[in-house]
């Protein structure tokens, strides 16, 4: 529109000029007909100026009756009042329409950022957030609030308006009675009472449900003023549906890891009954990994990399003949050197498992390699050395430091991280190390506080 400012103002100005001579010179037909053109130029546009021709036209018709000796007929009254209801009406529809257009826009518009916040979010609360904002931003209602399950009981993830202060409240049955937590009339009913009653004059209230219906929360929409139209419900209903879809895919994702992590995990488990000898190593190192992972304030994606590492860190020691597992004395070269083959037979055993991300494969591949680049199996050097090995080569150390095994006794864990600080810029990764360290400490000082 704003391109077409210049042609319109002149339109507009041509037609008022044209109503002022009409009106002058007593010319009905060129009144209506300019009239017609000024409905026709501002009805499109918002506010004061698309009423121009409807506040003009009848000031023109009256200015043109003025001189005398030109009586007012019937016939020019009642082609004035149909002229002017014509006008009217024009204007009035065209609002209609530039509305609905505009709504229109804004709703594909509204998805467009919907699709993008959706398939960017990475959790559920990243999901709804996403959908309630888009509903706020569209202004179909100035109370938003969606309702969600944690352990079978409902409480509300995300909200906008008078919701927002009841943001992550459990909502209990007021009666106190065997409802089922997830039957949607209590739940609502008891959402909606969280407002007054002003605040929620008008509501509607949407369930979200996945394609096999599975019940994932609600949508609760109110307003103090009007009810949705019939098109914001659909537009309402329409985001519902979407953030379903994205809630249901979320859920079949984190199934999906869950079996994922418990095969990993029965792995892991079947090697430690064959190397006996570690005594719970696994468990241990998957525990303090996944901490230091955090500690380092990795997103929980490269948290779940780095713990499915830990699992399988020593997978190839199932290729490893028992003779040389089991090996009560020292190891020959020889069999030093197929011990620490082991690295890359659990990277090659673990390539058909596709859905392992390649940080996962990196720590099982790299985690024997040193900060010197005296390690194995390609004598990687600092930064070169993927991070979650190099994360890990430092929980896998400590942990065996501080556990006895057939060959020593355990350390204790002063003794032990002494010797991390030690290895600092030479096994390890000196930041990593400041990390871990500290990290321990902290532990240790929480412990004696309780």
């Amino acid at each position: 529109m704003s391109r077409h400012r210049p042609l319109v103002a002149m339109l507009i100005v041509l037609g008022l000029g044209a109503l002022g001579y009409a009106a002058r010179t007593d010319q009905q037909a060129l009144l209506v007909g300019a009239a017609l053109l000024l409905a026709l130029v501002t009805a499109p546009l918002s506010g004061l100026p698309r009423w121009t021709a409807l506040v003009a036209y009848p000031v023109a018709f009256i200015v043109s009756m003025l001189p005398p000796g030109l009586p007012l007929r019937p016939i020019d009254l009642a082609v004035a009042l149909l002229v002017l209801t014509g006008l009217g009406i024009l204007v009035l529809r065209e609002g209609e329409l530039n509305e609905e257009l505009r709504w229109r826009r804004k709703t594909v518009q509204a998805l467009q950022t919907a699709s993008l916040g959706l398939v960017g979010a990475s959790d559920a609360f990243g999901i709804s957030r996403a959908a309630v904002d888009i509903l706020d931003d569209l202004h179909v209602a100035p109370n938003v609030a969606f309702v969600a399950y944690r352990q079978g009981t409902p409480y509300i993830l995300t909200a906008r308006g008078a919701f927002s202060r009841y943001v992550g409240q459990p909502i209990h049955p007021s009666n106190n009675d065997s409802a089922s937590v997830q039957a949607d009339n209590w739940v609502a009913e008891e959402v909606l009472a969280l407002l007054l009653r002003e605040e929620r004059r008008f509501f509607t209230v949407l369930p979200v449900e996945d394609r096999l219906e599975q019940h994932l929360g609600l949508l609760v929409l109110t307003s103090p003023l009007q009810p949705l139209t019939g098109e914001e419900r659909a537009v309402v209903s329409s985001f519902a549906q979407l953030l379903a879809s994205q809630l249901g895919q979320l859920q079949v994702i984190d199934e999906l890891n869950e079996a994922n992590d418990l095969t990993l995990r029965s792995l892991s488990s079947a090697l430690e009954y064959r190397d006996d000898d570690t005594g719970g190593h696994t468990t241990r190192v998957v525990s303090l990994s996944v901490r230091l992972g955090h500690t380092l304030g990795w997103a929980e994606e490269r948290v779940r990399a780095l713990r499915w590492g830990a699992y399988l860190h020593d997978l190839g020691k199932l290729a490893i003949p028992d003779r040389i597992l089991h090996k009560r004395g020292g190891l020959d070269s020889e069999e030093r050197q197929i011990i620490q083959g082991h690295a890359l037979l659990g990277y090659d055993l673990l390539q058909d498992l596709h859905f392992l991300p390649a940080e996962t494969l990196d720590l099982v591949r790299y985690h024997h390699e040193r900060w010197d680049g005296t390690g194995y199996p390609t004598g990687l050097r600092g930064h070169n050395i993927p991070e979650p090995a190099r994360l890990f080569a430092i929980v896998d150390v400590y942990d065996a430091l501080t556990n006895a095994r057939p060959y020593k006794g355990a350390w204790t864990q002063e003794r032990a991280l002494e010797e991390i600080r030690l290895q600092a810029g030479r096994h390890f990764d000196p930041h990593y190390v400041e990390v871990f360290v500290r990290m321990m400490s902290e532990q240790d000082d929480a412990s004696l506080v309780q």
